[in-house]
């Protein structure tokens, strides 16, 4: 038996913003430098990227991911300092979290 949480943040009225599946997502977008071929390898549609990028955007208040429209030298997407200044506090928080968690699992169930 294993304890297992979900951490995202929400927004005043209590819909989620940003977790682990914005992260990955924004993560891939950094190495592939596209946030439509970035949900393709998630097997996720770009309409459904899109959202999950906007969502992020509303929450935070700010951009998050620069993008260039397609054209003769193609499109992209490089993320903002913000970006990737909330993916490092996202994943720190969430360790710290799954931590906290084990070891409460243990007090409770050990």
């Amino acid at each position: 038996m294993k304890s297992r949480i979900k951490t995202y943040l929400v927004n005043e009225a209590g819909k989620p913003f940003w977790g682990n599946g914005a992260v990955i997502l924004l993560r891939r977008t950094e190495e592939l430098g596209s946030l439509n071929a970035a949900a393709k390898e998630l097997g996720m549609a770009y309409t459904k990227a899109l959202k999950l990028l906007r969502r992020a955007e509303e929450g935070f208040g700010c951009k998050l991911l620069e993008r260039r429209i397609g054209g003769v030298g193609g499109g992209g997407s490089v993320l903002t300092e913000r970006a990737r200044e909330e993916i490092a506090r996202y994943e720190a928080f969430r360790r710290e979290c799954c931590a906290a968690s084990d070891r409460l699992f243990e007090e409770y169930y050990g």
